[in-house]
């Protein structure tokens, strides 16, 4: 790859590591295109966030090509993972310790099938109180660390598919496709009290954006080399 390649727009999706941050790969990369490079002043960014307990494809926009950002992060969204039935977090994974627990005895995999296939088509959804929604100029997360009460309204999201892949309760893996907005944590604390229990996100893994696949996506730690080779 030449500079200027990259400042008329390139797009690299990146298969992102467990606990980086998206902005973590986003700093990594505006390293090597400085230090490699030569570009100081280069405009980066990422179509669609994960939190750093979640892998998979993180879309890196690079140079003219940052103007697609919006477009990209509507496409729909496919993803793989794992609820742990009987126990839920403040943040709805693992990043913070269980703060309850629930009974699971009652749980057949009928009411897991029929409660997954009830999320199915447009709903509701309250966003995570951890999250980077924007309430009155600050983000949810800001007034969670502070622990400051504060109202998130619910959005609307659309789910075409959740399906149970394994189900070994406590343990039930998923693939769910969904639309923008959607908060896979806000499912397992959902799929939880609907089953009169609780759940917490055990992993995630993103695989899918609109066209692009985690399959073409490259780690991090190879990126350096592959666009040496472009």
């Amino acid at each position: 790859m030449s500079p200027e390649q990259f400042l008329q727009g390139y797009i690299q999706p990146i298969d992102k590591p467990y606990t980086w941050t998206s902005f973590q790969v986003v700093n990594k990369l505006k390293y090597i295109l400085k230090n490699d490079y030569g570009l100081k002043k280069i405009k980066i960014g990422h179509a669609g966030t994960l939190d750093p307990l979640a892998t998979g494809l993180l879309i890196i926009c690079i140079g003219k090509a940052t103007k697609q950002i919006e477009a990209l992060q509507s496409g729909e969204k496919e993803y793989t993972g794992t609820f742990t039935l009987g126990a839920t977090t403040p943040c709805f994974d693992l990043e913070k310790p269980v703060d309850a627990t629930y009974p699971t005895e009652h749980i057949t995999e009928e009411m897991l099938h029929a409660v997954a296939q009830s999320f199915v088509g447009e709903i509701e959804q309250v966003p995570p109180t951890f999250s980077a929604v924007k309430i009155n100029g600050r983000r949810a997360f800001d007034y969670a660390r502070n622990n400051e009460e504060v109202e998130i309204k619910a959005k609307k999201i659309t789910i075409s598919k959740f399906e149970l892949t394994r189900i070994a309760v406590p343990e039930v893996d998923f693939r769910i496709v969904c639309g923008k907005g959607t908060y896979i944590r806000s499912i397992a604390r959902d799929f939880g009290a609907a089953l009169d229990s609780g759940a917490h996100l055990k992993a995630l893994r993103r695989t899918r954006i609109g066209g692009f696949s985690v399959a073409e996506a490259l780690p991090i730690d190879e990126v350096r080399e592959a666009w040496k080779k472009i």
